[in-house]
């Protein structure tokens, strides 16, 4: 019983990381790591920053056809 509970808890934590992949929820931590990876002396945003920052680049400027 206890294995198949440990499967089951795996499955689920997979499930909800994918949801949060999907859904952008976890690209803070994304661009953590990145960062980490990346950028080791480079400053880090805050998480306020982060996403004033990705909220404005998603609707900044003009964003129209015509």
């Amino acid at each position: 019983m206890g294995a198949r509970l440990n499967s089951l808890q795996r499955t689920l934590q997979r499930v909800w990381r994918g949801i949060r992949q999907v859904s952008g929820d976890d690209a803070y931590e994304r661009y953590l790591a990145h960062c980490t990876a990346c950028h080791v002396d480079g400053p880090r945003l805050s998480r306020r920053e982060f996403f004033l920052r990705q909220e404005q680049q998603k609707w900044g400027g003009i964003k129209r056809c015509c």
